[in-house]
């Protein structure tokens, strides 16, 4: 997941960067809001850490606006004040979750695992890509009329890579959506899948091939017709 962490304390910025890191997040970082939303020109995040006591713009006026330039970037504020206003007021920023200063990166882990969650709960039902279909409730999915045998962990697989069809998925990106994990796992592992997938996508007419980004990861592209 690309995430966006927001705060204006050093050592902090590097505690969440080594921590979400080790989970297999892609981490950016800005120290104000104005470099958090320069930032946005370049990268869509999917979701943003903020600390609600920013310089110049507060961490409520900045959540406020990344919800307005998507809608669909998750948002956990940071404040180390625990005063029941401050987070409703949070909350009504847009933000998804709100945690009190000192907290446990463990803890901060398992909140975005859980907005994920959330996610998931609202997300389209089917996803198609040339005519690949995928079932993300039934966990199935189909080559034009050709039901594909896949585990779970293959589905798990080609459902990442379809969410983002057309980009490059890394390697980190694929162990943190599936795994859940990039600790004491080999990231070979993605190879194997993905060589598991293209094996059984092979002279079916799902209309997609994986392509592999030398050095960086994968990508689920329709081919020409």
């Amino acid at each position: 997941m690309r995430i966006l962490v927001v705060d204006d304390e050093p050592e902090l910025t590097a505690l969440l960067r080594r921590g979400l890191g080790a989970d297999g997040h892609q981490i950016s970082e800005a120290h104000d809001g104005i470099a958090a939303m320069a930032l946005l020109a370049d990268t869509d995040f999917e979701l943003a850490v903020v600390d609600v006591m920013l310089p110049g713009m507060s961490g409520f006026e900045l959540s406020r606006r990344l919800k307005a330039h998507d809608s669909t970037m998750a948002v956990i504020l940071l404040t180390a004040r625990d005063a029941v206003g401050d987070r409703v007021r949070g909350l009504d920023a847009g933000a998804d979750d709100y945690m009190i200063k000192p907290f446990d990166i463990a803890e901060l882990s398992a909140r975005i695992r859980a907005v994920r969650r959330r996610d998931a709960l609202t997300a389209p039902r089917t996803l198609s890509v040339g005519r690949l279909t995928i079932d993300l409730l039934r966990h199935r999915a189909t080559a034009g009329e050709r039901e594909l045998a896949l585990s779970r962990t293959e589905f798990d697989v080609l459902r990442a890579l379809a969410t983002r069809a057309g980009e490059t998925v890394t390697r980190s990106e694929l162990l943190a959506q599936v795994w859940e994990t990039s600790e004491h796992i080999d990231p070979n592992v993605v190879d194997q899948y993905v060589s598991y997938l293209r094996r059984k996508l092979e002279h079916t007419e799902s209309g997609v091939q994986i392509v592999t980004e030398r050095g960086v990861g994968f990508r689920l592209a329709a081919t020409a017709e």
